[in-house]
């Protein structure tokens, strides 16, 4: 027995290495236990606090028991990948112009989901040359997963008051993935939670979406208005949405632990035709086909071409109501979609018009 625990442990080791070798700047070991998460994630959608996003409650518990996921699994390997790109315009200085459009630092280049997922598949197949075929899936926030409890138990970090993942070493500018495996591999320990008494990130959320420590009503969150939301943006939240177009970053933007905040070295993850500063006017100008061309690769590309149009509008009745800014939204007054229509109707009235 003994000797097949140190197997283990060696290819523990090898995993640990082969995985810093593809890119990923942390990897850990957990066990599938997330009964406490399960309870947690159950009331969370008792209160109703997931949305439209049906397919939390449809998911029900097998999002909580990865080997329901992946039959056999007994170990999960966690990583992480820094997504901050070095070369883009200071957020807060975007945040601060009305009239530029703010999009959420880790959507300003390539797809994470495919950058990573190729690279978990790569490790995949690296642990099979070694051990032979085994059994295994690939998650990235692609599936199921409480994939923040599974890095917190491999200790890549703790959920913050916010509901993201914080490394005392990294801050929280970070992707995570998965690899479900029936390797018996040497777990980590659990990281440990560091908030303390800091309510920084539930004090700056605009719309107040962090309605307790470690508790979020997605409802109210930018990023789910204006990436997972489909229909109308409630009226009472939309001044609050300032010039976030996509996404919003304030609850990490203020976290005391991204002092420690690494840039990446991807290439993948650097800003792409301008979107880390560009103007309001100019992304509303984007025809269709340039909407679907410049975000090709993007997970911008997710929220369409209609999304789009509706989350700048809230944006333009937002900005200062300059005769250009009007006449930005004029043009798309008549628009053929009801939903579009309406965000620049909401606009045009902010600014007294009608």
């Amino acid at each position: 027995m003994s000797s097949k625990l140190d197997n283990f442990a060696g290819l523990t080791r090898r995993i640990r290495k082969w995985a810093k070798d593809l890119g990923f700047q942390q990897t850990g070991i957990c066990g599938v236990d997330l009964r406490d998460d399960e309870k947690a994630l159950e009331q969370w959608l008792a209160l109703e606090y997931h949305g439209e996003m049906s397919y939390m409650a449809r998911h029900g518990r097998r999002r909580s028991r990865p080997a329901e996921l992946r039959p056999g699994t007994v170990s999960v390997v966690s990583v992480r990948m820094d997504y901050l790109p070095s070369d883009a315009a200071d957020p807060e200085t975007v945040l601060n112009n009305p009239d530029s459009a703010y999009i959420s630092r880790y959507a300003l280049g390539r797809d994470y989901h495919k950058v990573m997922r190729r690279r978990l598949q790569r490790l995949a197949d690296r642990i099979g040359d070694e051990v032979g075929e085994f059994g295994y899936r690939v998650f990235v926030d692609s599936g199921p997963v409480l994939e923040k409890p599974l890095a917190r138990n491999a200790g890549l970090g703790w959920i913050g008051k916010h509901t993201n993942l914080i490394n005392r070493s990294a801050g929280s500018y970070f992707f995570l993935g998965e690899l479900l495996t029936d390797l018996p591999l040497v777990a980590d320990q659990p990281a440990t939670e560091h908030c303390g008494s800091c309510r920084s990130c539930i004090d700056v959320c605009p719309t107040d979406a962090i309605v307790g420590p470690f508790e979020l009503d997605a409802r109210r969150c930018i990023s789910y208005l204006t990436i997972e939301m489909r229909g109308s943006i409630p009226e009472a939240l939309r001044p609050h949405i300032g010039n976030r177009i996509f996404g919003c970053d304030d609850c990490q933007l203020v976290c005391p632990w991204n002092k420690f905040a690494r840039t990446t070295g991807e290439t993948d993850f650097a800003p792409r035709h301008g979107l880390d500063a560009a103007t309001l006017i100019e992304l509303f100008a984007w025809t269709e086909e340039q909407f679907l061309a410049r975000t090709a690769g993007s997970p911008i590309r997710r929220i369409g071409y209609e999304c789009w149009l509706r989350n700048i509008a809230v944006a333009l009745g937002n900005a200062p109501g300059r005769a250009e800014t009007v006449a930005a939204l004029r043009t798309r007054a008549s628009h053929a979609s009801p939903l579009v229509r309406e965000h620049v109707g909401w606009a045009l009235f902010r600014h007294g018009l009608r």
